[in-house]
């Protein structure tokens, strides 16, 4: 079957089709640009779909020959062939839906671009196609070169369509990315040369079956492992971010065009925590309890570090971009706990996460549009003019900071009676987590009282263009049913597998 190679590489009809249009029908242009992310967004919706009324996803597995990387005689026909796999369980479908939906919002949303919008539309596709390839291949140099391929689509995105210091962002993220995916390629690179093989469940199998062990080319040590496992560990936190490796992070949530933030907060940074959980749990999972200690310890540093920054901050996207990185800390507490109760709670996290996180700053996006500026002056009395906006922002702003009613709360609770169950229970670490929550309580209610209780200090704003209000609409109702219908949200997901099946 070719469907997953459908459902990865349908946006390069639209890139091709773009290709014939003039730069300067900018409505045929958001026209043909949105419509290419459907596809993929109804390919997705139908395997998940199909999935849930039971039709197994390994009947989708595509794999072909590609190329051979050594031809010696002692090595079986299989070895040092890189195939082209592509593969897909119930958590990289989870992740796929996801992509697909938050693709077509951020194409909608692409509305408040208007400089050279052909070039921006082939580069947003291309992101596309890399974020759904990441998820859906089943080999890991396919992996890093899907990964690549978003890296240099956000390289272009934002150091050409980004704010007044788009390029130091833009250079910035090219550097510490860059960096992480030099160490994932070397620990690929010793893997495939140690096994023969880029497979995922080949790796699987050789690096924990004792038999399979046997068969490897060249011996891999218990230091090896471990030297494997935290490079693999270190490329992915560059990536998520963790603390102190972050900068790159702030600089691109400020000054990048707010569908490309959508997508990078929505789903690349997700990347990591996918690589954390798939690789690093999945490969390595007796090395990875040495690491879960230092893990724990980091996500820590990132929830005070980020709750205590986004105080002294004064603007809009500041704030939010500072409490990306508290909330990568509460995935890095989840990561560390490493068990089934945790692992499985961790997609709520995401889940719900992603929901607040996209709907504050598409409103966020639209205020700093219609002022110039995201300060908090436009921000200051929204609720007398536009009463169902500030509701909207209240409502995640309120999701943000963990209140019940919310899915943040939901997200949060779940976080929290996974460390407590998990044998030994991490009890001081969801102590520490729960005390940084009530931290977070001091900027998330500064913006909530900025909102409805100060004057109005500028004109009122337009009205939320199409694709903002859809944007608006799917976040608010994602957060308010995840905050009071968990039990339904878990339940529909449950059906696709859980985050745990994979683990050995």
């Amino acid at each position: 079957m070719i469907f997953l190679s459908l459902l990865v590489f349908s946006p390069l009809l639209g890139i091709m089709l773009l290709l014939f249009v003039r730069k300067t029908d900018e409505r045929m242009i958001q026209w043909l640009g949105t419509a290419a992310t459907v596809p993929p967004l109804i390919l997705a919706l139908f395997a998940f779909i199909q999935s849930g009324r039971g039709f197994r996803l390994e009947r989708l597995d595509e794999a072909h020959d590609w190329v051979r990387l050594a031809n010696l005689p002692f090595l079986t026909d299989a070895a040092y062939v890189i195939r082209y796999e592509l593969s897909i369980d119930g958590l990289s479908l989870v992740f796929i839906v996801l992509t697909a939906v938050l693709a077509t919002l951020a194409a909608a949303t692409s509305l408040l671009v208007k400089a050279e919008k052909k070039g921006y539309f082939m580069w947003l596709l291309a992101l596309e196609i890399g974020m759904l390839g990441v998820f859906a291949t089943a080999n890991f140099i396919w992996f890093f070169l899907f990964l690549e391929v978003t890296l240099v689509a956000m390289f272009l995105l934002v150091g050409k369509w980004g704010g007044f210091e788009r390029e130091r962002a833009a250079y910035s993220y090219l550097l510490y990315n860059g960096l992480g995916s030099a160490l994932l390629l070397v620990v690929i690179a010793v893997l495939v040369a140690r096994t023969g093989t880029a497979n995922f469940a080949l790796l699987r199998e050789m690096l924990h079956n004792p038999v399979a062990q046997g068969q490897l080319i060249a011996p891999l040590t218990e230091e090896g492992r471990h030297w494997l496992l935290g490079g693999l560990l270190l490329a992915f936190a560059v990536k998520l971010p963790a603390v102190p490796l972050h900068r790159w992070l702030i600089r691109v949530h400020v000054e990048a065009p707010p569908p490309v933030v959508m997508l990078h907060a929505g789903v690349l940074l997700k990347i990591a925590a996918y690589g954390m959980i798939r690789f690093g749990i999945g490969l390595f999972p007796d090395e990875f309890r040495t690491f879960a200690g230092v893990i724990a310890v980091v996500g820590v540093i990132n929830v005070l570090y980020g709750a205590l920054l986004a105080i002294r901050q004064s603007e809009l996207k500041h704030v939010l971009a500072y409490s990306s990185i508290a909330h990568a800390g509460y995935l890095l507490a989840g990561v560390a706990a490493m068990s089934w109760a945790m692992i499985d709670s961790l997609w709520i996290y995401l889940l719900a996460y992603v929901f607040m996180n996209i709907g504050a700053f598409a409103i966020v996006a639209h205020i700093a549009h219609q002022t110039g500026s995201d300060d908090f002056d436009g921000l200051s009395g929204l609720y007398r003019h536009r009463p169902l906006l500030a509701a909207a922002l209240g409502l995640f702003l309120l999701s943000l900071a963990g209140i019940p009613g919310t899915a943040g709360f939901i997200a949060k609770l779940y976080l929290f009676i996974g460390l407590v169950v998990t044998e030994p229970g991490h009890y001081v670490l969801a102590a520490v987590m729960a005390v940084t929550t009530v931290i977070s309580y001091v900027y998330y209610f500064n913006l909530l009282v900025q909102l409805f209780f100060r004057p109005a200090s500028l004109a009122p704003l337009g009205r939320l263009p199409a694709g903002l209000s859809a944007d608006v609409v799917v976040c608010a109702l994602g957060t308010l049913v995840i905050g009071w219908m968990p039990g339904l949200a878990y339940d529909v997901l449950a059906q696709f597998g859980h985050f745990g099946d994979f683990l050995p």
